[in-house]
């Protein structure tokens, strides 16, 4: 038996960090939504108990330290199950870019899986066995708009954002998020997004309130580091003039646009500037099979 599923990329539309936790995390306090960027995953049942993997990346790892590979041992841990899973991962979103591909691809697993050896696990056992892999993987089974709390498990669904097109530019650097977080100084923050305020702008459509209140508290430790991310925002904003945000630990920056006209306008300008550019559309609405019961 085999399974086919998208694994879509994530964007934040604002992050917040609180403070450092006991545990070593930091408290976060983030809005995100889903973007039509999307690896495809391939699942097909072994019966000699191996789990393997294959990705037309040559870059992501094949084994144990890929978060897909780890979904799939986790959930046959989690209810004995004996059989094997080969794992194709067709990749479309770039790596550590700061958009959530090796957690959604995780995500999918899980929701694969779940169908292929009919373990008949909810979304929320399937999210709280995700919590295990990393902060972003509950968010990516549940989809959608959601504000996401405490380490970034914690998640509130929210209204869908109204349509408009999403102009991503990712330059030719990896940035880890670990390392982002490590340099990152709590008490020299100084501009925060308005996340109630971004909130109440979701809830209302209001498309300009939502670009208005728009941020990201690691944008300045990444330019710090990597001024060709400062610079790529710089160049989306004399473009877009507003609604243009790093998304998570970066590098990727992401410009949201009303006209179709406009973001094919970006996309050709960015394209002499960065390699990997791309002009998508907003997932919308949350999957019947991603609604918590």
């Amino acid at each position: 038996m085999s399974v086919f599923l998208k694994a879509p990329a994530k964007i934040n539309l604002s992050l917040d960090v609180l403070h450092r936790r006991p545990d070593g995390y930091h408290e976060v306090d983030m809005v995100m939504t889903m973007i039509d960027l999307a690896d495809r995953i391939a699942l097909e049942e072994r019966n000699d108990g191996d789990i393997r993997l294959w990705s037309n990346s040559g870059i992501i790892p094949l084994d144990e330290h890929n978060l897909a590979w780890r979904a799939a041992a986790l959930l046959r841990e989690r209810f004995g199950i004996r059989k094997g899973v080969t794992i194709s991962i067709y990749k479309e979103i770039p790596v550590s870019a700061g958009l959530a591909g090796g957690s959604s691809d995780a995500a999918a697993v899980l929701k694969g899986l779940n169908h292929l050896w009919r373990l008949g696990a909810s979304l929320e056992e399937l999210m709280e066995i995700g919590q295990a892999l990393g902060s972003d993987v509950p968010f990516c089974l549940l989809q959608g708009t959601a504000r996401a709390t405490g380490r970034g498990e914690r998640l509130e669904p929210l209204p869908t954002m109204p349509s408009c097109w999403v102009v991503l530019a990712k330059p030719p650097i990896g940035i880890s998020t670990a390392d982002v977080y490590g340099q990152l100084d709590v008490s020299e923050i100084q501009e925060r997004p308005n996340t109630a305020a971004l909130i109440a702008a979701l809830t209302a459509g209001d498309f300009q309130g939502i670009v208005r209140h728009m941020g990201n508290v690691l944008e300045p430790v990444v330019f710090r580091r990597h001024p060709e991310v400062a610079a790529l925002k710089d160049r989306m904003l004399r473009f877009a003039k507003q609604g243009v945000l790093m998304s998570g630990s970066g590098p990727t920056v992401y410009a949201l646009l009303r006209q179709e006209a406009q973001a094919r306008k970006l996309m050709r300008d960015l394209r002499s500037f960065c390699k990997d550019v791309y002009m998508v559309r907003l997932l919308g609405e949350r999957p019947a099979d991603s609604r918590p019961a």
